[in-house]
């Protein structure tokens, strides 16, 4: 969109900017606090640039990360699981929790919720809601760690932010990072432990320069390019 069609208070910010430049993360977060401010408090989001193919297998990355300082948004889920570990998931902050009744609550078009997990015997009940699920990217897998034995750290995690990330089409991921409310602190270490997991994650194939491009924003801000090692 051209500068000329954006709000002020958005120019103003892009005038801060330095074009091309890319920023310490320190400085960026701090840059990008300095910004006018919307009505709200906004969502700091994080985008990052890989040189991968994610066409190939071994290079479409996906995962899910717990943030060290969380996202500031609680995140409604319910657990596949029955007996006494649905008693238990409940009590670790799952909206709702169940076997056959709650996939067939689901199934008739009941999805209150943002994130679904499984235990792995429940995925006979799960694995009939693909069509209801999959579109709105709930399904329940295991690479996501939301099919597990695990269920009350899950629905524990899952519920305080934890984030499902993959790779688009062109090679990049976007998370949120927290809001603009944050100390600049908690921002830094939630960008530092995201930056990290993905530095971890490089697939063997990759020749060169894996991160390639890092930008921060405010849902209503310009982006600030950041500066990361590889």
């Amino acid at each position: 969109m051209a500068k000329k069609f954006r709000s002020k208070k958005y120019r103003e910010a892009a005038k801060k900017v330095g074009e091309g430049k890319r920023y310490a993360a320190d400085e960026a977060v701090a840059l990008l606090a300095s910004f006018p401010k919307a009505k709200f408090d906004e969502t700091v989001n994080l985008a990052v640039k890989l040189n991968i193919d994610p066409r190939q297998a071994d290079q479409n990355l996906r995962g899910a990360i717990a943030l060290p300082n969380g996202t500031g948004k609680q995140a409604r889920v319910i657990a596949f699981c029955e007996g006494e570990l649905a008693e238990q998931a409940k009590a670790a902050g799952a909206v709702e929790a169940g076997g056959a009744e709650l996939a067939k609550r689901v199934e008739e078009g009941w999805l209150e919720f943002d994130k679904a997990i499984a235990h792995p015997s429940q995925m006979r009940h799960v694995g009939k809601l693909g069509k209801v699920l999959g579109p709105k990217g709930l399904m329940p897998t295991p690479k996501a760690g939301t099919v597990t034995e695990d269920i009350v750290a899950a629905v524990r995690e899952f519920a305080a932010g934890k984030l499902e990330f993959r790779t688009d089409a062109g090679g990049n991921i976007h998370l949120p990072l927290g809001k603009r409310s944050f100390d600049n602190k908690k921002l830094v270490e939630n960008f530092e432990h995201v930056i990290s997991h993905l530095k971890s994650l490089r697939p063997q194939a990759v020749k060169g320069n894996y991160i390639q491009k890092v930008s921060l924003s405010g849902t209503m801000t310009p982006g600030v390019l950041v500066a990361v090692e590889q």
